[in-house]
């Protein structure tokens, strides 16, 4: 399977940073192909402009920056996602990479007339989320997790019709310890060999 490992913090010796590369190990024990999608190391711009908003609903991205990230997006078969959150939610670089890739005639087709848009990531059959939360899990979840439902339901809807998902967190991360650090880690390994 191929998989694409889209990662987001600016900190490179972060415990997301460690999260990432448990789950890089675990994908290529599996046997799996892996390809890494940095943002804040390959300093991923996240605006996007005037001129790529008034044609976003035409036509796919014409930005040559972006056209990396769109040939990643067409060879996976299956994405996970590692980020802190943030608010609540993603962080803006990453929420920013969504708007500016899975774009029109990337992620999607805008019907002619009346009707649903079309699905163009079918080929994407697992999507993963593997995120840190400074809140307990209780208030995440009281305040709707707006970060997992962004990936879990937003992006996932473009994806296959049985696309399998699979949400991780480790919370309240600022009261961490050594320990639960490497629990959370252990579960990472074990959770996305089994998916």
């Amino acid at each position: 399977m191929k998989v694409l490992v889209v990662y987001c913090h600016p900190v490179p010796e972060s415990f997301c940073a460690a999260v990432r590369d448990t789950a890089l190990d675990a994908i290529a024990a599996k046997g799996c192909e892996a390809r890494l999608v940095d943002l804040y190391a390959e300093n991923f711009d996240p605006v996007m402009r005037d001129c790529e908003r008034r044609e976003y609903n035409d036509r796919a991205p014409t930005d040559p920056a972006l056209a990396a990230h769109i040939e990643h997006l067409k060879w996976a078969e299956a994405i996970v996602f590692v980020y802190p959150t943030w608010w609540y939610g993603l962080p803006a670089m990453l929420k920013g990479w969504l708007d500016r890739v899975w774009a029109t005639d990337v992620a999607f087709q805008l019907p002619k007339g009346p009707g649903p848009i079309r699905p163009l990531m079918t080929h994407v059959s697992k999507i993963a989320v593997i995120t840190t939360c400074g809140a307990p899990r209780w208030w995440s979840h009281a305040v709707g997790h707006p970060g997992r439902k962004t990936i879990l339901r937003g992006i996932r809807s473009l994806c296959g019709w049985r696309c399998r998902t699979l949400f991780l967190a480790h919370y309240l991360m600022d009261k961490s310890t050594p320990e639960t650090r490497a629990a959370f880690l252990r579960k990472v390994r074990r959770k996305l060999e089994a998916f």
